[in-house]
């Protein structure tokens, strides 16, 4: 199994149809999030790829993009009805 790393994915899109891009290309990378929020578990392959594939969708001059490492993510704490972020061995998509 490929080694991965935590990030938190964000973004602002002021386009409804880029939003909606954007939202396809983060969902086809993220374990989970909420809205515009995702955390992803990535490898340098992943992250180059993701990074593409957004920069293919949005205006750089309108929408916003944040990708940030979490390090250290086995200390992550939750809160609530939160479900913590794994790194499954697959997952299912359908």
């Amino acid at each position: 199994m490929p080694n991965r790393d935590l990030y938190l994915a964000a973004y602002d899109v002021t386009d409804p149809d880029r939003l909606q891009a954007a939202l396809r290309v983060l969902k086809g990378y993220a374990c989970g999030g909420q809205k515009s929020v995702f955390e992803c578990f990535l490898t340098t392959r992943e992250r180059l790829a993701l990074l593409a594939e957004i920069r293919g969708v949005l205006d750089v001059r309108e929408d916003r993009f944040l990708l940030l490492p979490l390090p250290g993510h086995d200390g992550v704490r939750i809160l609530g009805i939160a479900v913590r972020p794994s790194d499954p061995d697959f997952y299912y998509v359908g």
